[in-house]
């Protein structure tokens, strides 16, 4: 008589709870046994699964999907209620589903499924399709049934986080009736911001941006929705109006040629009741050094974002080497490196034209269309985020050569050998309006560095996957070279990374001088597998440990609860929230960009005090809001002796020699002739580049929004008046450009009258003026060809001050070098510019 099964094991009545029983008893597994650093992860969230927030790090490859699918699978059968898993996008949705099917886990991608809602299926979607206006799970206000959820995980975690900042800023285009409408509204307060910013936004100039005044903002509330409102179901406005139409009065907003952005202080997450009510959240990362933002923008828990859960080793991580062309060798051209990677791509290691080893498929990540350029001629596919998936699959299945991808930094997985050589040729720049003011607003701050760190380790984690798994990286450009040398910047990769960083830059000290055959060497040992490149990869990082506590910075937990007390119109507690992260601050733009929103909080209750918060904000930071009676220009002291200035200033600055090149090169980098969207790098470049020579350097026009771009104080009372177009592609100065720089002398007469000389100067692709415009009395241009020469002569002057120990920071040595390049403030213009041609129509 055969047996009959179906009466086998009936009488179980508890279902399994620990992940790891869970994932023993899967009718179908993957894998014979959990990797190890999965089960350790998954018995620690176990053990604090009852508190809301949970942050899972592991590196990149380290099984974190399982460990998600396994989580969510014990929630249910624990009946704490819904489960729902978040991926960044479809693609990687899917591959989830695909990957949960693998193991016998029961998933669905629909909301209305029954197994899901009865809590016997795992609802895999992403974060867009919950976070957003026409939420399917319901918004806060909606007529929608909202959705109960036991627990959400959020894969990729800081992926997550850029799609939540996007989903809660309202973008309103140029020729759209409400963009025409609000800019009429606030035309008079914008020209008083910013008279030329509102001036370049007339003429659509698409790199100008004026943020409105945010007393003008809250007295025209009425008048906002009356706009705004009409639209609310348009497709631009339906995903995101519903989530901050209530929140409007505490909004800011930035008006560009292209666009009006509108966002709040922080999301308001609690607008979507599926997330902010779920019972328990765990967010899986690899790259996110600084979880602040899960505060900020998730409103997450401080206390237990500082307590994530971790392997008890950070070693299971595949094998990298990573390297920085420029900081081995300043005179390897980038083109010598597009060369070498497209050798690779068809097995010429040592670059004699012929294939004598594999060909590799090499992948570069550009941060966007105008960057993939340079590679066109050398790729084999440039792709963009619409057509990934299918490039994807084309090189795990096989040899495709090279690939540009285009602003891709992360969620795309290369294992083994769909990628063995990775090149990141630069790292995203802020786009929309928000992110590009706040990036001015706290340049060179360490919160602005950690998310550029962030983004670099994404990009260079595409590569490997898991603990077998092998990529040699490069950085191009003189950026990515200073956060490998720089500690400061080192210290914010995850310590696995930069483990990999230590190491490698041990083997690049043989490689320091060397032409690309050293690079090639040296890439060839990752790429072999050499086995004696192995063991010292597997020995870096077999000591490394993951950080046992979160980075949630004060003013983080500060900004947060500071807007969740505004939000319920408590702004005087509000106020009082921030001035105490205030205190805690140290780094002066931050502190600054703080007061600012403080004084934002402040204006509902007691306007006039919120004014003179503002004008303490300038103190700390010029790039804050103009208070409403305007600015008076500080008094610029010249520096004593250019010499000694230019010393203490590079002294301060850099520790070796090696920082100090690759701090000059980035600085030179960030001057693109051509590129308008540039034109506030180039602006701020040259501002650097006039400490590092010894003036005294500002830029009135961002600091008062009036007078020229930059301004050096050259002594002896004498000013460079300088305005740059590095973004024209004119062959002549018009007479826009020219009545500005007439004006801008005028305004540096005005506000410094103890100056007795003004030199005007033009930084201009022409030194023609069209045949309608006035030059100004005395002038110099700075063309391509003359900042060429300027910039070589700078590199030769950094160089030169490294010939011997700490040069840089002895006063006679640099005064040497300044007046052999010819960078004194006598010699620099009349060598590196001339005087204006004759008019031409």
């Amino acid at each position: 008589m055969p047996l009959d099964l179906s009466r086998v094991g009936t009488g179980r009545s508890e279902p399994l709870l620990r992940p790891r029983d869970i994932y023993a008893a899967l009718p179908r597994r993957p894998w014979p046994y959990l990797r190890h650093e999965q089960g350790e992860v998954l018995e620690k969230w176990f053990g604090r699964r009852e508190r809301r927030d949970v942050v899972i790090k592991q590196n990149t490859g380290g099984g974190k999907t399982a460990v998600g699918l396994l989580i969510a699978r014990s929630t249910l059968n624990e009946g704490v209620g819904a489960a729902v898993y978040l991926a960044p996008d479809r693609y990687l949705a899917a591959q989830v589903r695909a990957e949960a099917e693998s193991m016998g886990l029961a998933v669905t991608d629909r909301v209305d499924d029954l197994a899901f809602r009865a809590g016997q299926s795992i609802l895999v979607t992403t974060f867009q399709k919950l976070v957003n206006g026409q939420s399917v799970f319901g918004v806060v206000g909606d007529s929608r049934e909202k959705l109960d959820v036991g627990i959400v995980i959020v894969d990729d975690a800081h992926a997550a986080l850029t799609t939540t900042e996007a989903q809660f800023r309202l973008t309103v285009p140029a020729g759209h009736a409400a963009y025409e409408a609000l800019s009429a509204l606030f035309a008079s307060e914008l020209q008083a911001q910013s008279p030329k910013g509102w001036a370049d936004i007339r003429a659509h100039d698409h790199t100008a941006s004026v943020p409105v005044p945010f007393w003008s903002w809250i007295s025209q509330q009425q008048r906002i929705m009356d706009i705004l409102h009409p639209h609310a179901g348009e497709e631009g406005f339906k995903f995101t109006w519903p989530l901050i139409a209530n929140m409007l009065h505490l909004c800011s907003a930035t008006v560009t040629s292209q666009e009006i952005q509108v966002s709040p202080p922080c999301p308001p997450i609690a607008m979507i009741p599926a997330f902010a009510g779920a019972r328990r959240r765990v967010y899986l990362t690899a790259t996110l050094a600084d979880d602040s933002v899960l505060v900020t923008d998730l409103d997450a828990g401080p206390k237990d974002v500082q307590q994530p859960v971790t392997p008890g080793s950070a070693a299971d991580l595949g094998d990298r080497m990573i390297l920085a062309p420029i900081a081995l060798n300043p005179q390897l051209g980038e083109e010598a490196v597009r060369r070498l990677a497209r050798q690779f791509a068809d097995g010429d290691r040592d670059g004699d034209g012929t294939a004598e080893a594999q060909p590799v498929n090499v992948v570069v990540l550009v941060p966007s269309t105008r960057a993939a350029a340079p590679w066109r001629s050398y790729a084999d596919v440039v792709v963009h985020a619409g057509e990934l998936p299918s490039t994807v699959r084309a090189l795990k299945d096989g040899r495709v050569g090279l690939v540009v991808m285009v602003n891709k930094y992360d969620g795309v997985d290369l294992p083994r050998e769909a990628c063995e050589l990775l090149i990141l040729d630069g790292v995203p720049r802020p786009m929309d309006p928000t992110e590009r003011r706040e990036a001015a607003l706290l340049s060179g701050s360490p919160t602005l560095l950690a998310r550029q760190i962030q983004r670099i380790e994404q990009g260079m984690g595409r590569g490997v996957r898991d603990s077998e798994d092998h990529c040699a990286v490069l950085l191009l450009g003189s950026q990515l070279a200073v956060a490998l040398h720089d500690p400061k910047q080192r210290a914010l990769f995850s310590p696995a990374t930069r483990a990999q960083i230590d190491l490698s830059s041990s083997l690049a000290e043989q490689l320091t001088g060397k032409g690309l055959d050293g690079i090639r060497e040296a890439i060839a040992l990752c790429l072999s597998r050499d086995p004696q490149w192995r063991a010292l990869s597997r020995e870096a990082l077999a000591a490394v440990h993951y950080a046992p506590t979160g980075t949630v910075r004060d003013e983080a937990i500060g900004v947060r609860e500071a807007f969740n007390l505004a939000a319920t119109g408590r702004y005087i507690d509000a106020s009082d929230r921030l001035q105490k992260a205030i205190g805690m601050v140290s780094d002066r733009a931050v502190r600054g960009w703080l007061i600012e929103q403080r004084a934002a909080y402040l204006h509902h209750v007691e306007p006039a005090a919120a004014q003179k918060l503002l004008s303490k904000a300038l103190d700390d930071n010029p790039f804050v809001l103009r208070p409403a009676g305007g600015v008076t220009p500080a008094q610029l002291r010249p520096a004593a002796v250019q010499a000694e200035a230019a010393a203490a200033f590079l002294s301060e600055t850099y520790a070796d020699g090696t920082a100090l090149l690759l701090g000059v090169q980035a600085l030179l980098e960030e001057v693109v002739w051509g590129d308008p969207e540039r034109s506030d790098d180039a602006e701020r470049a040259w501002e650097a580049l006039g400490r590092h020579l010894g003036f005294a350097s500002s830029r009135p026009e961002k600091m008062y929004d009036t007078g020229p771009d930059n301004l050096w104080v050259l002594g002896g009372g004498r000013h460079a008046v300088i305005e740059l177009k590095t973004g024209c592609v004119a062959d002549t100065i018009d007479k826009h450009d020219l009545d500005q720089l007439g004006g801008s002398v005028r305004w540096d007469k005005k506000a410094y009258p103890q100056v007795t000389q003004q030199l005007p100067v033009i930084v201009h692709p022409s030194r023609t003026p069209h045949f309608q415009a006035i030059t100004v009395e005395g002038m110099r241009v700075v063309t391509l060809e003359r900042w060429e020469a300027l910039t070589t002569a700078v590199r030769s002057w950094a160089e030169a001050l490294t010939h011997g120990q700490h040069r840089w920071g002895n006063s006679h040595a640099v005064a040497e070098q300044l007046a052999h390049h010819k960078l004194t403030a006598g010699a620099l213009f009349s060598t590196f510019a001339q005087a204006p041609g004759a008019a031409t129509s």
